[in-house]
């Protein structure tokens, strides 16, 4: 057997044990891009150390630990008690609210997970006094962070865009970000028309949030810090990573931020996922196995289908696996080739339906944000019924996503 098919053997074991266990996927990889790389590859160990992202990593880097520092030092918690004043007690607002919070505190840098943990506790607690829907406001927090993950400055965002860049799909970051965003947005609000979200009535009031404690030195200086940072990334296009190392490194010697703190709440296990899968997926190309899975794909899909089935197979992966972790550095390296083998489409319309459709499907309580916002509804009824709320929908959505992308993500492409 060639090397190419040992290599993509192993990809496909290392996406069945992110689909059935609970192992970090990117330890495997990593041990497993050594052996068939090395081992039945007849690659140098050298070689195979090439393929680990090292860009990537400290961009993840970088963010992480800013962000991380940002948490750790109360700066965000305090924004979004304040942020939260702004709905003044009308109930009809409050998932419109939370939808927008949590897309913006995702957008600026902390990604879906971290905003969702910051924001569920507070949320689903809010919901039940103010007579909301459970499942609304689930919905709300969930998809306004993964309606903001893509953005150019927030980890999954650079991890999607950095891997269409060493696809040859770079430069495409706003409608990277928009076609995720619009998504979110359109099923969220139908969801909220749906069950009446608009409706005032005697149940839907809620007293207005006590004014939470003033910024400090320590809290302004993080936002000043943080904003001079994000207007570097995106006015000035300087280096995401770097540039978040220099803006951790003045919270620290500022004394507004405790670096030891702020490496504890990185998500480490995240980093180690993507790293290895990217590693396994560096020695697929070297071995040519990534051309047997392109050509795999090719066979599910014609040029016209392309956007649509891709969307479909990407979301019932990640409905079970790490979109970020996993789907991503998977799918994306394949697009180039995908659009040769078919004999046409468009690769940027099929880079974003891999990141639509892998991404709706995350509401579902077998992913993270979808089992926080479960997690937070302290009631035992009442948290049953959203589990099994949110497992049908967030299965649902793999569909639903595959429908969206076949439909719109050539005319997001064209623009």
């Amino acid at each position: 057997m060639s090397p190419a098919w040992f290599a993509l053997g192993a990809l496909i074991v290392a996406i069945v044990l992110s689909v059935t266990t609970r192992v970090n996927v990117g330890i495997a990889a990593i041990g497993l891009a050594w052996v068939v790389g090395v081992l039945l590859g007849g690659l140098k160990p050298e070689t195979v150390l090439q393929g680990f992202p090292t860009t990537l990593f400290v961009t993840l880097t970088g963010v992480m630990l800013l962000f991380g520092a940002a948490e750790a030092n109360g700066t965000l918690a305090r924004l979004t008690g304040k942020a939260l004043r702004l709905v003044r007690g009308d109930a009809r607002a409050l998932p419109i609210a939370f939808f927008i919070l949590a897309s913006t505190v995702a957008s600026i840098g902390p990604g879906a997970i971290s905003s969702v943990a910051l924001l569920a506790p507070l949320a689903m607690p809010i919901a039940l006094r103010a007579g909301v829907p459970t499942f609304l406001m689930a919905l709300a927090v969930a998809n306004g962070a993964n309606a903001g993950n893509l953005s150019p400055i927030s980890s999954v965002g650079i991890i999607a865009n950095a891997t269409m860049a060493e696809a040859g799909l770079g430069g495409h970051e706003f409608k990277v970000w928009f076609a995720n965003f619009a998504s979110h947005l359109l099923v969220t609000a139908i969801v909220y028309v749906a069950v009446r979200g608009y409706r005032r009535g005697p149940t839907l009031t809620v007293a207005e949030p006590p004014d939470p404690a003033p910024l400090t030195r320590v809290h302004w200086l993080t936002v000043v810090t943080v904003v001079g940072w994000v207007i570097g990334v995106v006015g000035l296009k300087l280096p995401v990573g770097l540039t978040g190392f220099v803006a951790v490194a003045i919270l620290v010697l500022t004394r507004a931020a405790d670096d030891q703190e702020a490496i504890r709440r990185m998500p480490w296990g995240v980093i180690v996922m993507v790293t290895g899968m990217s590693m396994l997926v560096g020695v697929l190309e070297r071995t040519g196995g990534l051309d047997l899975f392109t050509a795999l794909l090719a066979k599910l899909a014609s040029a016209k289908t392309l956007n649509g089935v891709i969307a479909f197979v990407t979301g019932v992966i990640s409905s079970y696996s790490s979109t970020s972790g996993v789907v991503l550095p998977t799918f994306l390296p394949t697009v180039p080739g995908l659009v040769a083998q078919l004999g046409g489409g468009d690769p940027l319309a099929a880079a974003l339906s891999i990141n639509v459709g892998s991404s709706l499907v995350d509401v579902s309580p077998l992913s993270t944000l979808g089992a926080l916002c479960v997690a937070a509804v302290a009631d035992p009824d009442q948290s049953r019924l959203l589990f099994r709320r949110m497992l049908i929908w967030g299965l649902s959505m793999a569909v639903v996503g595959a429908a969206l992308s076949q439909l719109l993500a050539g005319v997001v492409a064209r623009w």
